[in-house]
């Protein structure tokens, strides 16, 4: 008795099975002599060779469901599963099977992989419907004798979070019906805002084992998920994180618990520095994160909680021109004078600088200090709460210093700012981004890589730039997480970030137009100073990101991708 197994397009297979007439007819093959029988048998060996390979594969997909898993349609006999197949068809019926593996191609996008038997006495095929538990729905056709009986789907779902994938293969002739499901999470992230919390301080042994600094070249290791009300599942966290107390130069790396530290940096300190950073760090599936001192001495290290993503529907993230929303140096968006200390002043956040008027639920900044009277830190958090015992932005007496934040936005379109130094200080407040429920990019994290260093190659001229293009796979990035930090500095200056509007093939070809340098920036140096700070940048239309030197001295330029924010 032969059984078949192919796969052709719906028209062929109705033909074949004599369901519609077919348009055109082929010629009668001619017998095949002893040597092309034998090509025929190899080329067969091989397809079957690749089929296992390939059957092998789907089941180490991220997502698999079994054949074993297929269920038959009620009352009938050919659709009942069998590890061996076919053992259960009845007479002249078919037996059909289906297994299913998927994986992740872009924050809301999956490929299905669905292996179709058909084991069949007669010629037949079967209709395959393929339900996306989004409300969309295809069709495909399989029919008996195919060598790589496999179907490849891609799918882009609307919203990120958990879907149910249904799979129906129905018999052409003889109407037998076999299902199997496949529960799917999208890899995409949105985010959920946090009133400002402290999760760590080394300091006085709050989310630490005790009250003592971290160890030279040691880590510390950070409960997340399930404290301080944040949920269990997160994927990623948004921390300020603080090194105070150094006792020798380096960098703080975070990363998921569990996995190798990363050859990348989160912050940067000299001896003695209080040094804050704004880190996205991705969080292992027990919940934790881990917080490496690569230093020579010990340090005291903080982190503050602003919010966190998950795989479910929050908030997306929508990038901004950098725009500045306040500058007290000249009256925008503040009062004309230094922002005294222990005062706290509100920014309008809602319907300012590119801001929707309302839906916003956090904010993404780039926060500045100069000329401060004496040594202090910022806060930042929602209007309509009292200033938390956070920090956002440390400095000392004279300094200029930058850092991201993302803050919560208050039921009334607004963000405060306190100073919590004793002496007045200058504030600048630049927006990138924001999230809301109609934000249509979720986040991706990745494993953190160092896209460029220019001390393996050349510095940022002075008054030049640095084009770097993110890479993103299949992904459409609105936005990159990226860790900037300039060193072997021989004057002072700042870093400005931004989208540039050329392609990668414009520079190839040398027929990219210079783009104009923002008037906003990322993160400020003086001479001989290492400075890091992160950024979430929105990139151009071929996913480039422009790295301005604004100072009138070479500098050299470090930077690490931690994540994208992706729109499909």
């Amino acid at each position: 008795m032969h059984r078949h197994r192919i796969m052709i397009s719906a028209a062929a297979a109705a033909a074949a099975v004599g369901l519609v007439p077919a348009t055109v007819q082929a010629a009668e093959p001619t017998p095949p002599t002893a040597a092309t029988g034998k090509a025929g048998a190899a080329e067969k060996a091989g397809a079957a060779e690749k089929a296992d390979g390939a059957r092998a594969e789907l089941r180490k997909s991220p997502f698999f469901s079994p054949a074993e898993r297929s269920v038959a349609a009620k009352g009938q006999s050919g659709g009942k599963a069998s590890a061996q197949g076919g053992a259960n068809a009845a007479a002249g019926d078919p037996y059909l099977s289906v297994e299913m593996g998927a994986s992740h191609t872009t924050a809301r996008g999956i490929m299905l992989t669905a292996y179709v038997m058909i084991i069949s006495d007669l010629p037949t095929g079967a209709l395959v419907n393929v339900d996306w538990g989004d409300g969309n729905k295809e069709t495909e056709v399989v029919l008996s004798d195919a060598a790589y009986p496999f179907l490849h789907l891609n799918h882009t779902y609307a919203e990120v979070g958990a879907h149910k994938v249904t799979l129906t293969a129905e018999d052409i002739r003889s109407g037998v019906k076999t299902t199997n499901t496949l529960d799917v999470v999208v890899a995409g992230s949105e985010f959920t805002p946090h009133a400002p919390t402290r999760l760590l301080d080394t300091r006085d042994g709050t989310g630490a084992a005790g009250a003592r600094p971290v160890p030279a070249y040691g880590t510390t290791r950070v409960k997340v998920a399930g404290t301080r009300g944040i949920p269990a599942g997160v994927s990623a966290v948004a921390l300020n994180l603080t090194a105070t107390n150094t006792r020798a130069a380096g960098h703080v790396s975070a990363y998921a618990a569990g996995t190798d530290r990363p050859a990348t940096s989160n912050l940067n300190f000299a001896a003695g520095q209080t040094v804050p950073n704004l880190a996205v760090v991705p969080v292992s599936e027990d919940g934790h994160i881990e917080l490496s001192n690569h230093s020579d001495g010990t340090t005291d290290l903080l982190a503050d909680v602003t919010g966190y993503f998950t795989r479910s529907a929050a908030a997306g993230y929508t990038s901004l021109a950098p725009t500045r929303l306040v500058d007290t140096r000249e009256g925008l968006g503040a009062a004309r004078s230094p922002a005294a200390g222990q005062s706290t002043f509100a920014v309008q956040i809602a319907g300012a600088g590119g801001v929707p008027p309302k839906g916003v639920t956090a904010v993404a900044l780039n926060v500045t200090v100069t000329d401060p009277r004496e040594a202090g830190h910022l806060t930042l958090f929602p209007s309509g709460q009292q200033a938390p015992a956070t920090s956002n932005l440390n400095f000392t007496a004279g300094q200029t210093v930058a850092n991201s934040v993302i803050v919560p936005v208050g039921p009334d379109g607004r963000i405060e700012i306190r100073n919590g130094s004793w002496g007045g200080a200058d504030v600048i407040v630049d927006v990138v981004g924001h999230y809301s429920a109609d934000g249509k990019a979720a986040y991706l994290p990745v494993t953190p890589t160092r896209l460029h260093d220019s001390r393996e190659w050349w510095q940022v001229k002075s008054f030049d730039f640095l084009h770097q293009r993110i890479p993103a796979g299949k992904s459409a990035p609105e936005a990159a997480v990226v860790n900037a930090t300039v060193t072997n500095t021989t004057g002072s200056g700042h870093l400005s970030i931004a989208p540039d509007p050329n392609t990668q093939l414009q520079y190839d070809q040398g027929t990219a137009t210079t783009p104009q340098p923002p008037q906003s920036s990322n993160l400020n140096w003086t001479k001989g100073a290492t400075v890091s700070n992160l950024a979430q940048t929105g990139t151009g239309p071929d996913g480039i990101v422009d790295f301005w030197n604004r100072s009138w001295e070479p500098v050299d330029l470090v930077v690490d991708l931690f994540g994208i924010y992706d729109r499909r």
